[in-house]
């Protein structure tokens, strides 16, 4: 699983029929510790109902396709969960209810 920030969305009118009526969305990485991007892109499926801003686990390569949304569908990206805290080393450095 690889931590990232979603910072947009991705939109295509004309795509492969197995993926209609997927959201894609613009994800950043991030640094665990510090929380802040690392200027590496992906754009994802969208399994969980991600929103702008929040940070996300997302799974790559073909686990990407073993959720209920991309399942026998082609991604190589599908945000699997939405992260509520990070802590390192016992120190929170997220919190979605306090960022």
């Amino acid at each position: 699983m690889l931590l990232a920030r979603v910072v947009g969305t991705v939109v295509s009118t004309r795509k492969e029929p197995k993926i209609e009526g997927i959201k894609f969305l613009l994800l950043e990485k991030i640094d665990p510790k510090t929380v802040k991007g690392t200027g590496d892109y992906v754009v994802a499926m969208d399994g969980v109902g991600a929103n702008f801003g929040e940070i996300v686990f997302y799974a790559a390569g073909s686990s990407s396709r073993m959720t209920a949304v991309t399942q026998n569908r082609p991604s190589d990206a599908t945000i699997t969960a939405i992260v509520d805290a990070i802590d390192v080393e016992g120190t929170y450095v997220y919190h979605k209810d306090r960022d």
